[in-house]
């Protein structure tokens, strides 16, 4: 069992986000339980266990008292850029809003950055120069395009 759990605080939807969450990210990734305020599936969820990516979080319908900021956020790292394509399309869907340099906010107000692994190896490049130029293209996008920043990486357009 994994030691520290993210616990996520809703109002009044969080089975409405576990669900959303599970069908993005499917691979190892399930509702463990619903916890309800009744003994019937209509009942209200109180609270939820669920998994992404075999990562464990738990969510609980707290009410309209405090709302997700940008303070907190979940990194996605991303292999190929049709990941990120996925994953960004899907996140956005019923109301997410994009942000910059591969940030977003999810329909519950979730902020998730969704990032190629390259970028950090770029970004880490013994080329100051290298990735200086990577960084400033990241700054200039709102989703990350791999093959932007490979291009900045090379030098290209210079």
């Amino acid at each position: 069992m994994q030691k520290i759990t993210p616990f996520l605080w809703f109002d009044g939807n969080a089975e409405e986000a576990v669900n959303f969450y599970v069908s993005v990210f499917k691979k190892n990734s399930k509702v463990l339980e619903m916890r309800r305020a009744g003994d019937t599936d209509a009942a209200p969820v109180v609270s939820a266990t669920f998994q992404l990516h075999g990562q464990r979080f738990m969510a609980l319908n707290g009410g309209p008292h405090y709302k997700f900021s940008e303070a907190i956020s979940l990194f996605v790292d991303c292999e190929t850029q049709e990941e990120v394509d996925e994953l960004w399309s899907k996140l956005l869907q019923g109301g997410g809003q994009p942000q910059q340099c591969g940030w977003l906010k999810d329909r519950f107000g979730l902020s998730w950055q969704i990032i190629p692994s390259v970028l950090g190896k770029m970004l880490g490049d013994k080329d100051p120069e290298k990735s200086r130029r990577v960084m400033e293209a990241m700054l200039g996008m709102v989703k990350i395009d791999i093959q932007g920043l490979q291009r900045a990486y090379d030098g290209a357009g210079k």
